[in-house]
Order: C-alpha cells, then structure tokens, then sequence
C-alpha cells in the first residue's frame, strides 16, 4: 500500500454518513484470535520496518482509568465496538512497512488526549489484522475511520495535518451527539453536549429500521415521508443513503476487485461503473464517484445514460448538496448533457 495525499472527509460529507456506513463489520466478530506466535507480514524489501507506535503517553488525561489509546486486535475488536456506544472510537490503521503511518498515528493520540475522553483512539496494525483493513476498504496507510454506535464513518486516507484532523474530529463528536453517543471516559471530561431533539416519527422507524440491518424497511419509511412532505431534505438524502447501503451489503472484498476489474475492462458497462462508483463514496473517495459517472454520461446516449443521470443526482443527496464536490460535478454534468 502507498500513502497518497490525504482524501479528508469534509464535515458536511461526515454528518451525512454518519451510523450509515456501507462497511459490514460483524464478519469480524466471530472470528478467532490468530494461533499464538504467528509473525506479522515483513515489509517490502527495500523499505525499513517501522517501530510500534507508542503506547499512551504519560500525562494523559484523567480517564477513570480507562485508556485513550487501545492496540487493537481480534479479541478486542468488538469490545471497541461496544464502546462506540458511548463515545466514538476512532482506529488508526497504520503498518510496519510504512513509518509515515506510525508517526501520524502517535500524533493522532496526541490530538484525541486533548479531548479530555470525549474519543477513544484505536490503534491497529494491518499486517498483524489484515482482515481488519479489508472490512473497512482499505488502500493505503495511515487511513482514520470512526465507529459509532457500531456504524463506520470515513475520515482519512493518507497524510492529514493537525488542523484537519481536529475539524474532522470536531464534526464526528457532533454526528455522534446527533446520534445519541455524548458519552466521556473519566471524571475529568469535558461535559456532553445537550440531548438532540427527537427525530420525526417515519425519520425514527428510518432510523430504527437502518439499526436493525433492515434497509428495505427504512427506504419504505423515507419514502412515505417525502409522500407527506415532499421538500423534506432529510427524508430525501437519507432514502438515497439506505438504497446505497443495500446495493453494498452483500459486496464483499473479493467481489470489490473484480468489480473494480471489471469496470476498468469494460468503461461502457453501466452496472459495472454505478458499482464502482458506489464502492468509492463509501469509500470516501467522492470526486472519483463522481466524475467516473459523469465520464460515462458524456460517452453514452439513451437509456443508460438516463440511468445514470439518475444515480448521480441520488449520490449527490448522500454527499450532500452543498459539498464543493458535488458543485463541480454538478458543472461537468451540465456540460457533458448540454
């Protein structure tokens, strides 16, 4: 894996995949630990292996004795899990062959202290958990991902400074209260944000129904919403977010790359392009989502076109309509179509 420029998850990108993440962690909570002893994966040659990533700094804030800092592994994974119930879990995924991805993540550790238990930094070496990375699409490292209430959200991949990180954290402490998560480990936090209001009646059974793994459900629910209100913004992004979690449920990794094989093949296969394209939002790679669509209207005509048309303008309600992104593939529609 390389370590390519940061791709930062903006706030409005963040709040608007926040508990409706498409990765499907449970395949990791049954697995077994590793037999005892097994080495972790050498780096490639040529490039030196880098030292673990400190452990919790001395100083650290009063946590109720509870860690900021945890190495992950297969036997507390879901234990971290669980505890994104009550405050979110970021994971820092970094490996031996990349020291670049060992230092951001000490700084990481650093930036997630200063939150005074509000967060809780998972630290988890790929080479030692592979599958691990696979469950959360992982191209390169250092990649940041945050859990809560068990629910991915994207933050980074690649580099990120220090001021990016803290915007990032500051708008994912702010989808979790949104979400019930205003939990803090220690005596010593900072105090939780002030309870949300309830949601409307059909946006709660959406809610529920997406809590449950029951996508159709919550797409019923949203539906029958915008019949009631159709200007209802948040019935309208959430129903295209649930209908890109169910295309993307049953993917697994292997099925990704030859997806993504496929597509590269095949330039002018519809499903093949809409499939990828939905594997990259989730992956918060949004300008290539984008402009891969966007690439394919300009080159077809007809019904497949139309298809497209339509599936962009659904991934522009799961980006949000006010993302910069989403403004410049707004304009190279305009173009290709006119």
């Amino acid at each position: 894996m390389s370590s390519p420029a940061s791709r930062p998850v903006p706030p409005a990108a963040a709040s608007q995949l926040n508990l409706r993440g498409a990765v499907d962690l449970s395949s990791l909570k049954q697995r077994t630990a590793p037999p005892a002893g097994q080495p972790a994966a050498a780096p490639p040659a040529g490039q030196p292996a880098a030292a673990p990533p400190s452990a919790t700094a001395p100083g650290a804030p009063d946590t109720g004795g509870q860690p900021l800092r945890v190495e992950v592994t297969e036997a507390n994974f879901q234990q971290l899990v669980e505890l994104s119930a009550q405050v979110p879990v970021v994971f820092g995924l970094w490996a031996s062959y990349s020291p670049a991805s060992g230092e951001l993540l000490n700084v990481l550790e650093d930036i997630i202290n200063s939150y005074g238990g509000r967060l809780v930094l998972g630290a988890a070496d790929i080479d030692a958990f592979p599958q691990l990375a696979q469950a959360f699409q992982v191209q390169a490292v250092p990649t940041a991902v945050a859990v809560v209430k068990g629910q991915p959200v994207p933050l980074f991949q690649g580099g990120a400074d220090e001021q990016q990180v803290r915007s990032l954290l500051d708008e994912l402490l702010k989808v979790a209260a949104a979400n019930g998560v205003t939990g803090s480990l220690g005596a010593g936090a900072a105090p939780a944000e002030a309870e949300p209001a309830p949601l409307p009646p059909l946006h709660q059974a959406a809610y529920d129904a997406i809590e449950a793994g029951d996508f159709a459900a919550a797409a019923a629910a949203y539906r029958q919403a915008l019949l009631e209100m159709p200007a209802d913004a948040e019935a309208k992004a959430g129903l295209a977010q649930v209908e890109l979690m169910d295309r993307l449920q049953s993917l697994t990794g292997p099925d990704g790359e030859a997806l993504r094989q496929l597509a590269a093949d095949q330039p002018d296969n519809l499903d093949a392009q809409l499939g990828v394209a939905d594997l990259d939002i989730a992956g918060g790679h949004i300008e290539d989502a984008l402009g891969r669509i966007v690439g394919f209207i300009g080159r077809n005509f007809g019904p497949e076109r139309e298809t497209a048309r339509v599936r962009l303008l659904e991934l522009f309600e799961v980006v949000g309509p006010s993302d910069e992104r989403v403004a410049k593939a707004r304009q190279g529609l305009a173009r290709v179509l006119f």
